[in-house]
């Protein structure tokens, strides 16, 4: 009985440690295809314009996110941070610049996420 009683709360502090799913709904294609919304969201991320209560949970868990590989996204935000990076790389690369220089100035990550848009076919230019 000791037993189940420690393993539910592993299994608790496990579903803790994931990011909230309050946002996971989101319409990240209307953003995306929304140059207007898309650059609300960067600003935000960039400290440079205000935040919606969805780009501040962003912005506050980013960093987090990008150096634990999403290790605490729910599927449905570890989906969604392959389909903005693959949308950046290939649609916004002066934006996708724009946040490696802030998030990962010394390219320690960058090349994770660009291999793996290179593994969907997705060419980053130089």
């Amino acid at each position: 009985m000791k037993l189940l009683v420690v393993l539910g709360c592993l299994a608790a502090a496990v579903v803790a440690e994931k990011y909230t799913d309050k946002y996971d709904n989101i319409n990240l294609q209307e953003i995306l295809e929304n140059k207007r919304l898309l650059l609300a969201y960067i600003d935000c991320i960039m400290e440079r314009g205000k935040c919606t209560p969805e780009g501040k949970e962003l912005k506050d868990n980013l960093q987090d996110a990008i150096e634990s590989g999403c290790e605490k996204c729910t599927e449905s935000q570890e989906k969604g941070a392959t389909t903005v990076i693959e949308h950046l790389i290939k649609n916004e690369i002066e934006i996708w610049r724009e946040l490696c220089a802030k998030f990962d100035p010394e390219g320690k990550w960058r090349k994770k996420y660009e291999e793996r848009a290179k593994s969907h076919g997705i060419t980053i230019p130089e």
